[in-house]
C-alpha cells in the first residue's frame, strides 16, 4: 500500500472526510475508488458513495477477495444510511465469512454489525440476536478500534433496548459512550447521545380509572414483568400476564374489545359502546349484538389462560386469573400511521420499499397511508420515482420504540 492510500485510510479511521479526499480525489485505481466512497458516504453523499463503492469492487475482482469484501461490507453500510434495505443480507454475510477465513475479524466483526442492525431496522429481533450472537461465536479481535467499539456497543444497546431489557441496555450504552469518547468522532457521540435520551422519554400512557400517566421504558418493563398485573399493550398489540404473551396484531377486532374492557376495568364495558368502538357504528341492530357475541367468544377462548371474559346485564367485563390487576398501555401516537411514524422518526429518508419490508405490508398499502400523512403536513417526500424518499420531523418529547415494528416480539 502506498503512502498516500495508508495517509487517506488513516485520515477516514479519524472521521477526516476531507483530508482523505485530498488524499486520493484524482486517484482511479480500486483502492483510492474504495477510500472515496467511505470518504463519500462519511460527507453524508451516500449515493456518489455508493456508485464508487461498486466501481472499486469491480476492479479488485475475484482475484482480490478481502479486497472486494471489504467494499461489499462498506456499501451495505451506506444502504443502510440509505435505508435501502432489501436483497443485501446473502451478499453481506458471505462478505463476513470471507474476512473471517482471511484474518480479517474487524471488518467481519463490523460486517456482522451491519447486518444485525438491518434485522433490527426490519424488526426481526430474533434474527438480529442470532447474528450478533454468531459474531461472538466467530471469535472478536482482541482489541476492537474505539469507533467499531462504539458501533458494537450500541448495536447490543438497540437491540436491548427493543426488547425491554433496560439494565442491558444502560450498561451497553455506558460502554458506547466510552468508547465513543476514546474516538472522538462526533458523529458517534451524537449517536449515543440519541439514545441515552430514549431511557428519559415517555414511551406510552397508562390508561384506566385513576390510572392516566407517562411512563418511561424502565417503567413499561417493570410492568410487564410483574406477575401481579394483566398488561393490555396498545403498542405491540398483545397482552402480556407475568412471563406469559399473547399476540392480537392480527386480530384487530379482538384487540379492540380487549382495550375497551382493560379501561373500564375493574367495571364493565357496555355493549353500545363496545359496537360503536369497534364496528363504528351509532345505530346497533340485533347483527351487530350477535356479532359481538361472537367475537367475544373468540376472545374468551383466546384469553382462557390468563383472564376470564364475564357478561353482565350491561355489558362485559374482564376477569384476571390470580387476583391480577389490570392495566392499559397506549402509544404515545394513537392512530394506524403509528409504527409507520416511528420509523420515519428516526430522521433517515426511507423509501416506500423500505417501508413496507419493516412493515410487512405492501407497498400500496403503504404509499396510501403515505399519502394521508403527507396531507396531514407529517412527512414529506423528496426526489422522483425510484429515487424519492420519505421524511418526518423527528418525535420531540417522547420515544417510539414500542412502536417500532417487531416480527418477532421479545416479552
Amino acid at each position: 500500500m502506498d503512502s498516500m492510500i495508508s495517509a487517506a485510510a488513516r485520515a477516514l479511521a479519524a472521521g477526516d472526510a476531507l483530508t482523505a479526499l485530498q488524499r486520493v480525489a484524482l486517484r482511479d485505481d480500486p483502492p483510492a475508488l474504495a477510500l472515496r466512497g467511505i470518504a463519500m458516504a462519511q460527507l453524508g453523499e451516500h449515493p456518489r458513495a455508493r456508485e464508487l463503492l461498486r466501481r472499486a469492487a469491480r476492479a479488485f475482482g475475484a482475484h482480490e477477495p478481502v479486497a472486494r469484501a471489504r467494499c461489499v461490507v462498506a456499501e451495505a453500510e451506506v444502504a443502510l444510511a440509505l435505508r435501502d434495505l432489501g436483497g443485501q443480507g446473502q451478499a453481506l454475510m458471505a462478505a463476513a465469512d470471507t474476512l473471517q477465513a482471511h484474518g480479517d475479524a474487524v471488518n467481519a466483526l463490523q460486517a456482522r454489525l451491519v447486518a444485525t442492525r438491518r434485522l433490527i431496522l426490519l424488526g426481526r429481533l430474533g434474527e438480529a440476536s442470532a447474528t450478533l450472537a454468531a459474531s461472538h461465536a466467530a471469535g472478536m479481535p482482541p482489541r476492537l478500534p474505539a469507533p467499531l467499539a462504539a458501533v458494537a456497543a450500541l448495536t447490543n444497546a438497540e437491540l436491548a433496548l427493543r426488547a425491554l431489557h433496560i439494565d442491558a441496555a444502560r450498561a451497553a450504552l455506558q460502554g458506547a459512550d466510552n468508547a465513543a469518547r476514546q474516538a472522538g468522532v462526533p458523529a458517534l457521540l451524537a449517536e449515543v447521545d440519541r439514545a441515552h435520551a430514549l431511557l428519559h422519554q415517555p414511551a406510552a400512557r397508562r390508561l384506566g380509572p385513576g390510572a392516566d400517566h407517562l411512563l418511561q421504558l424502565h417503567d413499561v418493563a417493570a410492568l410487564r414483568a410483574s406477575g401481579d398485573t394483566l398488561v393490555v399493550d396498545a403498542c405491540r398489540h398483545g397482552v402480556h400476564a407475568g412471563g406469559t404473551w399473547h399476540t392480537l396484531a392480527r386480530r384487530p377486532v379482538l384487540f379492540a374489545l380487549l382495550r375497551a374492557m382493560g379501561e373500564a376495568w375493574p367495571g364493565d364495558a357496555d355493549r353500545e359502546s363496545l359496537i360503536a368502538t369497534v364496528f363504528r357504528t351509532r345505530h346497533p341492530d340485533d347483527t351487530h349484538r350477535a356479532r359481538l357475541r361472537v367475537e367475544m367468544g373468540r376472545l374468551r377462548a383466546l384469553l382462557a389462560p390468563v383472564a376470564g371474559v364475564e357478561a353482565t346485564a350491561r355489558g362485559f367485563v374482564l376477569r384476571p386469573h390470580g387476583g391480577r390487576g389490570v392495566a392499559v398501555l397506549a402509544p404515545p401516537v394513537e392512530g394506524g400511521q403509528g409504527a409507520l411514524l416511528a420509523l420515519l422518526s428516526d430522521g433517515a429518508a426511507w423509501s416506500t420499499s423500505a417501508l413496507a419490508l419493516a412493515l410487512g405490508d405492501s407497498q400500496r398499502t403503504v404509499q396510501r397511508a403515505l399519502a394521508d400523512l403527507e396531507a396531514d403536513g407529517q412527512v414529506r417526500a423528496i426526489g422522483q420515482a425510484r429515487a424519492r424518499r420519505w421524511l418526518a420531523a423527528p418525535l420531540v418529547g417522547f420515544t417510539t420504540i414500542l412502536l417500532l415494528p417487531a416480527a418477532q416480539p421479545i416479552p
